[in-house]
């Protein structure tokens, strides 16, 4: 038989129900997994063994009784260290916030539970969920199990590289600038960013946010297949009110054109060939299934990567520059300074300015959806890069910012993206992203099966 640990999502909730194996054997398997791969990866940093195991044998005991079994029922996800669970500490990374001890689950965390998913350890971040790269100073680095030269990935490094080697079928991530579509892109796994108000957030023990990140910061998952992608979702967007901009809209939206914008190179962007390569066979595998794919001008990518960036940085002058100092951490210092140099202080007017220029480019973006309901484009400019690469030289991270630009520019509008894995280039994943109009996550995920019917394979295996 398969080993337990093996089995995505979607080939485990079946199984489950039908009492063919019970919850324990399957978290006891993954247990045995964590602790034959988790140390060469560092991927989980707060393991719950014991809790995932208990959690596994009550699910069990429910299920003997009759209970009928949630959505998730036995599934073995991972939750990032930068969101709120019940006795765990939100540390985001760092060191000064070792000591900050949720007392309540986050949504997220929440509705993942009542969905019977069990959580089976907390996932690595870099410092302040600041870099595509996943190092700090509390918890260590992350390395990608597809390739140790390589960067797994960030923020959500932990949440990818667990997912890619077995440690748990679904992870948790979250994406303000490609925090989820990235790990998921370098890690060679799929990787969902929900649209502003799909999944709801909060974190007690930081409280609300500033604008930037209430208008861009999201919840989402990564899994070996798009499937679990779409079991994940579900789940996760359950409702919870503490988060004021969750909105109660369905999973499912009205049928629309099946036409696909290609965009290979926005803005100017510098794509390299394997990019290029994987998405043009990406737009003939559309092609072949019944989308109409066509080459189209988008609205402006690099002007709403600009204005992310500004509503970014300004939240984090205004809340994380004494966390910064406080936390000393070396690699979060060099992308700070990086940052501010492509980001000048903004003040007031210049906010205010911003966020008119948001609604224009919100306003042009959905226009231009209503008519080309899905858009496919780079994940990045660049196949994965080597790891800590963007703290290597100030042109060194030049380099990594310009090839993120489509990443960065997706949440400015609250637009939600997929990262689809679709292969390797010797020893490096690559992927293509796919974009719509909010709330239609279930168009990305049904271009999605296209592009990858079956499971990614296993690193590590």
């Amino acid at each position: 038989m398969t080993e337990l640990w093996k089995l995505t999502a979607s080939e485990l909730v079946p199984l489950i129900a039908e009492r063919q194996i019970s919850v324990k054997e399957m978290i006891a398997s993954v247990v045995q997994r964590i602790d034959a791969v988790n140390p060469a990866l560092n991927s989980i940093v707060q393991r719950m063994d014991e809790q995932a195991l208990a959690a596994a044998e009550a699910a069990d005991m429910g299920l003997a009784r009759g209970e009928v079994p949630g959505p998730l029922t036995g599934v073995a996800v991972t939750i990032k260290v930068n969101v709120d669970q019940t006795g765990f500490a939100t540390t985001n990374g760092l060191r000064t916030q070792a000591g900050l001890v949720a007392e309540v689950d986050s949504p997220v965390v929440a509705n993942l539970r009542k969905a019977g998913a069990i959580v089976v350890g907390r996932t690595n971040t870099p410092a302040f969920s600041l870099r595509w790269f996943t190092r700090n100073s509390l918890h260590g680095a992350t390395t990608n199990p597809r390739d140790q030269t390589l960067t797994p990935g960030g923020s959500s490094g932990g949440a990818g590289a667990a997912v890619a080697s077995g440690m748990g079928a679904i992870g948790h991530g979250t994406d303000i600038a490609g925090s989820i579509r990235y790990p998921a892109y370098a890690c060679g796994v799929h990787g969902l960013r929900p649209s502003l108000g799909r999944v709801p957030g909060f974190n007690a023990t930081v409280g609300d946010r500033l604008v930037g990140g209430q208008l861009m910061a999201v919840s989402g998952p990564m899994a070996r297949s798009i499937p679990d992608l779409r079991l994940a979702l579900a789940a996760m967007a359950a409702r919870d009110m503490r988060d004021p901009w969750w909105q109660a809209m369905p999973l499912r939206g009205a049928d629309v054109p099946r036409r696909v914008a290609y965009v290979e190179a926005p803005d100017g962007m510098q794509v390299a060939q394997p990019v290029r390569d994987a998405l043009r066979a990406a737009a003939a595998k559309l092609s072949a299934a019944g989308y109409q794919v066509e080459e189209v001008l988008p609205p402006p990518f690099r002007e709403a990567r600009d204005m992310q960036l500004r509503l970014w940085m300004a939240e984090f002058r205004q809340d994380g520059t004494a966390a910064l100092r406080a936390e000393n951490d070396p690699d979060a210092n060099f992308v700070y300074a990086q940052m501010t140099r492509h980001c000048p202080e903004i003040d007031l007017p210049g906010m205010m300015m911003t966020l008119k220029a948001r609604a224009r480019l919100t306003r042009l973006w959905r226009t231009f959806l209503a008519e080309w309901p899905l858009v496919l484009c780079p994940v990045s400019g660049e196949l994965p890069f080597l790891n800590q690469e963007d703290v290597a030289s100030p042109a060194a991270f030049d380099a990594v910012l310009e090839a993120q630009l489509t990443m960065i520019a997706i949440p400015c509008m609250g637009l939600p993206g997929l990262t689809v894995a679709t292969g390797s280039v010797g020893p490096n994943p690559i992927g293509v992203q796919l974009v719509a109009d909010q709330f239609r996550e279930d168009l990305l995920l049904a271009a999605g099966e296209v592009l990858a019917p079956e499971p990614v394979g296993l690193a590590m295996a």
